[in-house]
């Protein structure tokens, strides 16, 4: 229950934050992730679950927000059992060996324009972009191996659950005369420097749903 509560919601909870923000940066891509939902959900229903597989373009932006900001960036520490050489660097046994996922997302011998949001580099190709490292080391927001996070089902299906339901029922807006902050504070969990302050209206066609 202690790892439910610890690992499982602040974890989500920071991811849905940066999604938001970094789509608020960048208007059109909330567009083109309401009309993906207008689409398959359709403009008088709500969001289930049986939606989320053809949501594309929504797991595109959940993964690119996961790239650039993931949740714990130095994943969890590592003890090895025994000493080792690895790229030429001693690695003395039990000692606290941290892998940096921030760094590694944002190589830019790997990833072009590593620093902005572009969700669409994760449409093509993107059966070796998993969440499981499976293919490649690039892309670890969950960290990689036998010590992945065992959460990865349910943070998947979490993310973009709570990520479509509040775009195809509400439109996002920063209050009047405000800025928007995309300073990270590091921490255990990558959060805003500045926690995101934004004003919902609901959208015509689902206006029913949220009285």
């Amino acid at each position: 229950m202690q790892d439910i509560i610890t690992a499982g919601t602040d974890t989500t909870s920071t991811t849905v934050e940066w999604t938001l923000a970094e789509m608020m940066n960048k208007p059109e891509i909330i567009r083109k992730a309401q009309e993906e939902l207008e689409s398959v959900v359709g403009k008088e229903e709500m969001v289930d679950e049986t939606h989320l597989p053809k949501l594309h373009y929504l797991e595109a932006l959940v993964k690119e927000s996961l790239r650039l900001h993931p949740p714990v960036p130095l994943l969890l520490p590592r003890h090895p059992t025994a000493t080792s050489s690895i790229g030429g660097y001693m690695i003395p046994k039990g000692a606290k060996v941290f892998i940096n996922a921030w760094a590694i997302h944002r190589n830019p011998t790997v990833w072009e324009n590593p620093s902005e949001f572009i969700p669409e580099r994760f449409l093509t190709g993107t059966n070796r972009w998993d969440y499981y490292g499976s293919n490649n080391f690039n892309f670890i927001p969950f960290g990689f191996g036998r010590r992945i996070c065992v959460g990865i089902p349910l943070a998947e299906k979490m993310n973009k659950y709570i990520l479509a339901t509040m775009l195809h029922s509400f439109e996002w807006r920063l209050p009047d005369n405000s800025k928007l902050d995309l300073v990270e504070k590091f921490g255990i969990a990558l959060k805003k420097e500045k926690p995101l302050v934004a004003i919902a209206t609901a959208r015509p066609s689902c206006a029913k749903f949220n009285k």
